[in-house]
């Protein structure tokens, strides 16, 4: 193993385990902390956690583990992933979560650097851009667990931590490796011990990802491991990096289901919907104890034989603050993703052998119903999203998709490629 991985939940893993593999490591992404080994023919783990919004000190537990894990079967460095628009909220988790990590290796200094150019998110003078538009002005200000409001990185995570923030700019890192190293020296020797890195390109991230080749604590969004990868292949550390992301292939129908409430995933049902079978889940039927599962599933049964399906709960900012205010916001998640991880377990047993599954929260839930332990990386989809193997006597092929991730039409190119 080249590297270990943390990730704070199961999409950010995937999206983490994609950049590695086309950067030419072989990967696997395990749903939380392994019982065992890896095997022995990976560069890199992905442990993918759940820990994105639990209570900080939940988060920082969990993390320990995996951290204790990946370096009891030799990790030489650790890469923790969040996300690329850098979710947490003024209490955590990145910043705790990292400080506990940095005490645990015994490391004084570390980067944070969520950028993912190839996706729109660049960092520039320590503010985070989605797009065009700052994180603040971007749709993330209405997340309905983390609502994002300030661009300004240094000051989100000096918000978080009790050690110092401070930023590599954007002109030292155009200026290469070298260059980013002794700016990393200099703000260590004053008491700096966490560094938000401007990038705006590729080529930024390439750079970045030399600079930390022997850091023991790296962490990021996926597209600094994209970087590392870069740089290990590179140094000749990749035998197999042309076949990194071969995988068997896979019959049976496909499926897609959606949970999350981003704006690109609005997009990406509403496409689906012009011309494709779906089917809505809603909250406040769940709530009222109506059967929508076996609804759902009866439904899909009598469509599959012609066509993918799509089961979504996906809706509108207006529609979820409405049923936060009705049931709750903890109780609104837990029947949308209780309901949708059944459906995907009933999907499965009805044959489906190709399932995209929208959202963080539902792609954690919809792993842990369907008893998923590792998966396999195999080819990207687009930007952070490939498609991977679930283990099991069933091979099922599942693409993991951030809510914010993917082209509208999203959906379709993704089982038209196992088509």
């Amino acid at each position: 193993m080249l590297l270990g991985c943390i990730a704070d939940d199961f999409t950010g893993a995937t999206d983490l385990a994609s950049m590695l593999v086309k950067g030419g490591m072989r990967t696997i992404q395990a749903i939380g902390v392994p019982a065992g080994p890896p095997p022995d023919d990976v560069d890199a783990v992905v442990v993918a956690l759940k820990s994105r919004t639990i209570p900080a000190q939940e988060a920082v537990a969990q993390s320990l583990a995996a951290l204790a894990w990946l370096r009891a079967h030799g990790a030489p460095q650790v890469y923790f992933k969040y996300c690329s628009t850098f979710d947490s909220t003024p209490q955590g988790n990145i910043g705790p979560v990292t400080d506990a990590l940095m005490d645990a290796l015994g490391t004084g200094f570390t980067i944070a650097c969520p950028a993912f150019p190839e996706n729109g998110r660049t960092i520039f003078r320590g503010y985070l851009f989605v797009g065009d538009v700052l994180l603040s002005e971007s749709g993330m200000k209405d997340h309905p667990l983390t609502p994002m409001t300030d661009a300004s990185l240094v000051r989100v995570l000096q918000a978080q931590t009790r050690r110092r923030v401070g930023l590599v700019r954007f002109d030292t890192v155009a200026a290469g490796p070298q260059a980013i190293r002794e700016r990393f020296a200099a703000l260590a020797a004053e008491g700096t011990a966490m560094a938000i890195v401007d990038a705006v390109s590729d080529a930024d991230l390439g750079a970045i990802g030399a600079a930390c080749e022997d850091m023991p604590l790296v962490t990021a969004g996926s597209g600094v491991g994209l970087g590392l990868a870069l740089n290990a292949r590179a140094r000749g550390r990749l035998a197999h990096a042309a076949t990194a992301s071969a995988l068997p292939r896979v019959s049976g129908s496909g499926a897609v289901v959606s949970g999350s409430c981003s704006v690109a995933t609005n997009a990406q049902v509403e496409e689906w919907r012009r011309s494709r079978p779906a089917f809505r889940v809603d909250a406040l039927e769940l709530a009222a104890g109506a059967p929508v599962v076996r609804r759902a599933l009866d439904w899909a049964g009598a469509q599959l034989a012609r066509a993918p399906v799509l089961v979504y709960a996906t809706s509108t900012p207006a529609e979820v603050r409405a049923v936060q205010a009705r049931l709750g916001t903890a109780a609104a998640g837990a029947l949308i993703e209780g309901a949708l991880s059944q459906i995907a377990q009933g999907l499965v047993a009805l044959g489906v052998r190709k399932l995209v599954v929208a959202g963080g929260e539902t792609s954690g839930a919809v792993v842990q119903a369907l008893g998923v332990q590792t998966l396999r990386i195999g080819p990207q989809i687009d930007p952070g999203v490939p498609w991977t193997l679930a283990d099991g006597a069933t091979p099922v092929a599942l693409a993991l998709k951030s809510g914010n991730f993917g082209s509208v039409d999203f959906f379709a190119k993704a089982l038209e490629q196992l088509a």
